[in-house]
């Protein structure tokens, strides 16, 4: 078994044998399969999670007890669970066990995975489900970066997407915000200051609940020149070029849609190469018609769930409803357009019986290509209410399902340009 470990308020963690690692589904505290664990990534990181005591199974009395002090110090000394972040490429399988201050400040919004260490190594619930070689760590915050910021920025002069850039590469150290810069694959393109829809764990506008988004909004919107200028050259020079609307650092862009339609014309008259995707709610359906119509090439639809209830329960939509959703994704499969669903992933939620289900069924019904798994990134707390009375099979089980009632559906994390072989 796996050790339960914890952090001092300094950030330094130690493991406890006596206790060892728990983990949790949802509402479930539980002792990890060992088929759930696997060493940490490369990559990976861990963090202290404010506030919330580590909870460990002891395995003379088989209970779950929760350490609230620092055992090796004679001196009482608080102490907190430690949570993983992975890299892309991997999906969480469990959460940290963790009892958490009902009256606590937010925890930070991150994707808190289940770690522990075996064997003097550490181990994470957590499971590889896509290639992790292009979007590796050690392929981005290099020490060219800043000199080609500034080429691009000389490149580019006075364009206000690439001035974004720039701060999201350097701020934010966003992927897809460097790609732009090392001109290569996936490259992010914001465009929408604004947003449709106030989802519970927003990552660029803070909410009620308190939690501070880890990044800020692009405060413009664009023209379409702008836009073009910046996608032709990445879509032209780059390998495997995609270039993506709708980021971590923008609200919904289909709010400017008039500007991305503009912009669409104006590359493809350019070049025909690679890849225009948009990252999008999809639940402004007469702007996603007039995307699809300018020609663009993908969807990315961001889902939390594939019932009506919780969706809009989660994403909170402004002028829209889940019922605008499946209108979009009819007319993509209409035009003959491929669709990945992003799926947010929580354990104890997304892999519950009745989920998974609705989830088969609005794959089948739109001919969706691909689900993109996407560790959903929040205070556990904010998750309390969705996950309460489920029957969760475990989400290595729900992607099992996926895969074998539905063969020809891909499963991964990354999208991909269209064109490549």
């Amino acid at each position: 078994m796996a050790s339960l470990i914890f952090a001092r308020p300094d950030g330094q963690w130690f493991d406890f044998p006596p206790l060892a690692m728990a983990a949790m589904s949802g509402e479930k505290v539980l002792v990890p399969n060992k088929l759930d664990l696997m060493p940490l990534p490369e990559g990976a990181t861990l963090t202290l999670m404010p506030a919330s005591a580590p909870v460990g199974f002891d395995k003379e009395s088989g209970e779950f007890l929760a350490l609230e002090e620092n055992p090796y110090k004679k001196k009482a000394e608080a102490v907190y669970a430690v949570g993983a972040l992975l890299p892309q490429g991997f999906t969480r399988l469990l959460l940290p066990a963790a009892t958490i201050g009902g009256d606590a400040d937010p925890l930070p919004i991150l994707g808190y995975t289940a770690v522990g260490l075996e064997k003097g190594k550490l181990v994470v619930a957590a499971m590889a489900t896509d290639a992790h070689k292009r979007w590796h760590p050690r392929h981005f915050n290099t020490a060219d970066l800043p000199g080609l910021i500034e080429k691009r920025r000389a490149e580019f002069p006075g364009n206000r997407i690439i001035g974004q850039l720039a701060k999201c590469s350097t701020q934010y150290g966003c992927f897809t915000a460097q790609n732009i810069m090392y001109r290569r694959w996936e490259g992010g393109v914001p465009v929408s200051p604004a947003c449709n829809a106030a989802c519970l764990a927003c990552l660029s506008e803070s909410r009620e609940s308190g939690a501070e988004s880890p990044q800020q909004r692009i405060a413009f919107c664009p023209q379409a020149e702008e836009i073009a200028a910046v996608a032709i050259a990445h879509l032209k020079e780059a390998k495997s070029p995609i270039v993506s609307f709708g980021q971590g650092c923008e609200g919904e862009p289909t709010l400017a849609y008039p500007q991305i339609c503009a912009a669409i014309r104006l590359i493809r008259a350019a070049t025909k190469q690679g890849t225009i995707n948009i990252n999008t709610n999809a639940g402004n359906t007469e702007a996603i018609a007039a995307l699809l119509n300018a020609g663009i090439d993908s969807l990315r639809v961001s889902l939390f769930s594939p019932l009506a209830e919780d969706y809009e329960a989660y994403h909170r939509p402004k002028d829209y409803a889940f019922a605008d959703v499946c209108a979009s994704l009819a007319l993509a499969r209409e035009k003959g357009v491929p669709v990945a669903l992003n799926l947010l992933t929580y354990p104890g939620f997304t892999d519950d019986e009745g989920q998974a289900e609705a989830l088969l069924a609005l794959i089948s019904r739109y001919g969706v290509a691909q689900v993109q798994l996407r560790n959903l990134n929040c205070d556990p707390r904010l998750m309390e209410s969705f996950c309460q009375g489920r029957r969760p099979m475990g989400i290595r089980q729900m992607i099992s399902l996926l895969k074998e009632r539905l063969p020809g559906l891909e499963i991964g994390n990354y999208s991909r340009d269209l064109r490549e072989e």
